[in-house]
């Protein structure tokens, strides 16, 4: 079960900016993530990979959790995010991420956000 300090932590990892490196450090070995309904990605190097290949194509990460939850075992974690991309075209959109911790690292997580809203 993650402590207050564990998640606060995470949290300003990526507010940072370093996401990739907050799955290294804060993912379980055998962790997925899911977009929505999507099919989840499987396995901390792929999340890695993933998450390395989106930040190529940026020129600008901005993020900021605007309010955690801890219960337990499970996290909630509401984003808001802003992406440049590398033509400068500036996508915003607002995520809900749901997590499922084991201990002090993060398992299984899903975000949940409106498409639609993603919008330059």
């Amino acid at each position: 079960m993650p402590t207050r300090e564990r998640l606060n932590e995470f949290i300003a990892v990526v507010e940072s900016g370093d996401h990739a490196g907050a799955i290294e450090r804060y993912y379980t070995e055998d962790s997925s993530m899911q977009e929505n309904a999507a099919a989840p990605r499987l396995g901390r190097d792929v999340l890695v990979a993933h998450e390395r290949a989106v930040l190529a194509r940026m020129s600008q990460v901005y993020s900021k959790a605007m309010s955690s939850v801890v219960e337990g075992d499970r996290v909630t974690i509401h984003w808001n995010f802003e992406l440049t991309d590398k033509t400068g075209q500036v996508r915003r959109f607002d995520e809900v991420a749901l997590q499922e911790w084991r201990g002090d690292r993060i398992f299984r997580e899903r975000f949940f956000y409106d498409p639609s809203t993603v919008k330059a």
